[in-house]
């Protein structure tokens, strides 16, 4: 058994697991690499512990120095797993989130000592960015990371899950993700377009207005700079539409075979499943998804549960993840 130093050494070399049994073709198989078993629960814990390191080479953080103190608008897993990272490494972490987020959100950020900010539960995760933005400008001594724009997350991806998955499914030839703050399509995308050009890249997104945890649509007003950065329109092979009832219904289907996710991976394997029906009979192809995280932070929605409309209608409602 591997000893680890530190908890922080546990990020990456995510387990990938054969889902093809949701695959509509036996011509066209789907893997899916299991990010919630990142420490912090999700693919988030390579994003903030990326960001902190380049942080810290940069001068921006200076470990062991007293009373450094970051702001970061979340909506997703990168508060939790911020929080995590800093409270390992000594910083007091500033976290703004919509007031509309779920129990399970809160109750994480405080396990690690980060100090919540609300912002307008009506405005949403783009309410949560202007904000930090606000808070950041007035406070220059406090270190803004930034995930939205900062080359440190999708150089996370870059750097360690697109090398993992291509040494571990080395047959690939579409990788289908979430589109949220772009960082793991723009560092997964680029590595793999450049080491297997024959790849494919689909983008996973919610319709414009309608929500789908951690997942965004462009035409909504904000597109991240990490997208533009990086070149996204052209990276991008596909973009394909997942309605939040799908994302509930493949998030069901995929604990049905054992994988225990959350929404935002039911959306993903929508998107696979979408993807492989277009596949020729006479091709073969292999699919790779991301699981975001695990299920265990979405129970509060009745996601496994309740009936799925009413789950859908109380999502508009609630951010839950």
């Amino acid at each position: 058994m591997t000893k680890y130093a530190s908890v922080l050494d546990l990020i990456g070399d995510t387990p990938i697991v054969d889902a093809s049994a949701l695959s509509p073709k036996p011509n066209v198989k789907i893997w899916v690499k299991l990010e919630g078993r990142n420490p912090a629960g999700s693919v988030k814990d390579r994003v903030a512990l990326s960001l902190i390191e380049a942080a810290e080479r940069d001068g921006r953080l200076v470990p062991g120095a007293p009373d450094q103190i970051l702001i970061e608008p979340s909506s997703g897993n990168t508060g939790i797993a911020l929080a995590m990272v800093c409270r390992l490494r000594g910083y007091h972490l500033k976290v703004v989130l919509p007031s509309n987020v779920s129990v399970e959100r809160t109750q994480l950020l405080r396990v690690w000592g980060a100090e919540i900010i609300t912002s307008p539960g009506s405005e949403g995760s783009n309410g949560a960015v202007r904000m930090a933005q606000a808070l950041a400008a007035e406070n220059p001594s406090w270190v803004f990371l930034y995930q939205y724009a900062n080359p440190a997350n999708p150089d996370a991806h870059y750097r360690t899950t697109g090398p993992e998955i291509l040494a571990d499914v080395p047959e690939i030839t579409h990788f289908v993700a979430g589109l949220g703050t772009s960082g793991t399509l723009m560092g997964v995308g680029r590595y793999l377009k450049e080491h297997k050009p024959g790849v494919q890249v689909w983008a996973i997104e919610p319709p414009s207005g309608e929500m789908v945890d951690g997942l965004r649509n462009l035409d909504d007003g904000y597109i991240p700079p990490v997208f533009t950065d990086n070149h996204g329109a052209e990276l991008l092979d596909r973009k394909v539409v997942v309605r939040p009832k799908q994302s509930i219904e493949w998030t069901r289907e995929m604990a049905r075979i054992g994988l225990f996710v959350g929404i935002s991976s039911g959306a993903i394997m929508a998107g696979a499943v979408k993807c492989a029906a277009e596949i020729p009979d006479d091709q073969e192809a292999t699919i790779v998804t991301i699981a975001c995280d695990d299920g265990w932070k979405y129970l509060s929605t009745g996601a496994w549960t309740d009936d799925v409309d009413e789950v859908v209608e109380r999502a508009k409602k609630i951010i839950y993840f």
